[in-house]
């Protein structure tokens, strides 16, 4: 009997999770299932029914809820790390890329509400890059690295710390009041808060 975990009690589902990665299966049925409830009554059990697992194999990879709320974030953190380096692949200077990754920010966030929502609850992003970052603190360093190069050389750590906060402040602000029907999902307004820089 194989002993790799990615094929193990694998039964494909019409059609779906028979490429033998159990791992990324289980991520992607559990994003699936967060875009239709909380957190909270997302169930291993029923991710495994529905990929077509035992509880049993689903227990190999994540010993708990936590443990794939976690896996979740962290491939929230790398989906929005990729909007933001696609979002500056065309930008001009520095300043321009910085302005993208905003809009890339609100974007993100209305195009995956739930797996944002979860990131924002679950995770305190770090603002400057450290020896480990997880993957949900990537995006918030790409942030503070492009910062930080728009501010003078002399600016103090005190001064860059407020000024990442208050840039993140304004993209997640605007984003929540879009999630949350207190503005319209409008492209032009968001472009227009975005452009209208605080440096």
């Amino acid at each position: 009997m194989p002993t790799n975990d990615n094929t193990v009690n694998m039964k494909p589902r019409a059609g779906r999770y028979h490429h033998g990665d159990l791992r990324s299966a289980l991520i992607e049925e559990g994003l699936a299932l967060l875009d239709t409830r909380a957190p909270e009554d997302v169930s291993l059990r029923e991710i495994a029914r529905n990929v077509g697992v035992s509880a049993t194999a689903v227990y190999r990879h994540f010993p708990d809820k936590a443990a794939l709320l976690t896996a979740l974030c962290d491939v929230g953190g790398q989906r929005m790390a990729e909007a933001f380096r696609a979002a500056m692949d065309s930008a001009a200077d520095t300043q321009d890329a910085f302005k993208a990754m905003g809009r890339a920010y609100v974007k993100f966030a209305l195009a995956n509400p739930s797996v944002f929502r979860l990131m924002m609850t679950r995770a305190a992003p770090g603002g400057d890059r450290s020896d480990g970052p997880s993957a949900t603190d990537e995006p918030f360093g790409m942030l503070s690295d492009t910062l930080n190069a728009l501010l003078p050389p002399d600016a103090s750590r005190a001064d860059r710390k407020m000024r990442r906060l208050q840039a993140w402040s304004l993209v997640h602000g605007l984003a929540m009041l879009i999630l949350d029907n207190q503005v319209p999902p409008d492209d032009a307004l968001i472009e227009q808060v975005v452009t209208t820089s605080f440096l």
